[in-house]
Order: structure tokens, then sequence, then C-alpha cells
């Protein structure tokens, strides 16, 4: 197995199930429904919908560096897209919008070859080694905000 196969296994586990740390991703937002994903139990945290954007939009932004795109650091209305609609479809759609770009960013990581491992991601100081594991670790540090946030609303 190489190293980018074993590095798209660990997002699945971290997103997807069968993380060895306890509830993924997926299984942390199973049955959140928009109004708990919109409420702000925690004064100037951010909600779990603005953590299910701003995560929709790093494994957007790390697919894009893979396939060879200079990204700047975001601007903080990108970074952090502002809920503007909070229906159900809209959080459905949130939610959909997630799992596409994680499933996408994993076919992206699997097709790695490993030598790409070692390079420089283009336009910053660290190897696609590093932000594909950072991507991972991204996505642990907000299952772990989401689900506090889950139970404190």
């Amino acid at each position: 197995m190489s190293e980018a196969t074993r590095i798209e296994d660990q997002l699945r586990r971290a997103f997807e199930g069968e993380a060895w740390h306890g509830p993924s991703v997926w299984e942390i937002l199973d049955g959140v429904s928009a109004g708990q994903a919109a409420r702000r139990p925690i004064e100037r945290a951010h909600t779990i919908w603005e953590i299910v954007l701003h995560m929709a939009v790093w494994e957007s932004v790390v697919r894009r560096r893979l396939a060879g795109e200079i990204i700047d650091d975001l601007p903080p209305r990108e970074d952090w897209p502002e809920v503007s609609d909070r229906s159900k479809s809209a959080w459905e759609k949130a939610l959909a919008d997630l799992r596409r770009g994680h499933q996408q960013l994993r076919e992206a990581i699997s097709r790695l070859p490993d030598n790409r491992l070692e390079e420089i991601v283009p336009g910053k100081n660290y190897s696609v080694y590093v932000m594909v594991h950072g991507v991972v670790q991204h996505d642990l540090y907000h299952a772990g905000q989401i689900a506090l946030l889950a139970k404190a609303s």
C-alpha cells in the first residue's frame, strides 16, 4: 500500500468512521438539524453550520492545491463563509457539498504517486505530505468542536 493511500484512508476514517479517536465528522453530524447547526450556544464561537462551510472550503483548497493551483491565504469571508439561508434545504445542501468535496479530495489523494508527497505545495513553504496530513488534522479538530457544540445546543 502506498503512503498516499494510507493518508487517504486516515482522511476517510476521520470523516466517515472507524476512527481510533472516536466518532468521525460524519457520525457527529448525523442527526444534527438545521436549527441545531445554526445555534450559537457559545458566545463568539462558530456555529456547527459555519464550521461545516469552513471545512468544505478547506477540502476544496487542498484539492485545488494538489492540482497545482496557487492559492494564497483566504480572506476571512472566504475562509469562514456566512450562513445566509438557515432553511432545512440549505443545511442539507451544506452537508452534501461537504460530503462531495471530501470525496473529491480523497480521490485526488488516492491518485497521488508517493514521490509527489515530497514536493513543495505551489506558493507555500510546506510539502504535499504536510498538507494532506494537515487536512486530516483539520477534520479531527473541527469534529471535536462540532461534538461539543452539538452537546451544548
